[in-house]
């Protein structure tokens, strides 16, 4: 057993790496090619979609700042 498990987590993660080269690329590569080998069934799933930019006030503009709070420290507010 490890002293310190986060340790062996990075150690192993950068074994990872350092058999390709640290390549991004190469290394889904192989991850894919191991997902093959394995026979088991992965799931992929779409790739999430961003939320619609949203208007913060109904009226679709943004309610404007008041003078007296711009002097103001944020603490204050």
């Amino acid at each position: 057993m490890t002293p310190n498990p986060i340790d062996e987590i990075k150690r192993i993660r950068h074994q990872l790496g350092a058999d390709d080269d640290f390549d991004v690329h190469r290394i889904f590569a192989e991850l894919r090619r191991s997902q093959e080998m394995s026979g088991r069934t992965y799931i992929s799933r779409p790739p999430r979609r961003l939320a619609a930019n949203n208007p913060l006030q109904a009226s679709g503009e943004a309610e404007p700042l008041a003078v007296e709070n711009l002097s103001s420290s944020p603490a204050e507010r």
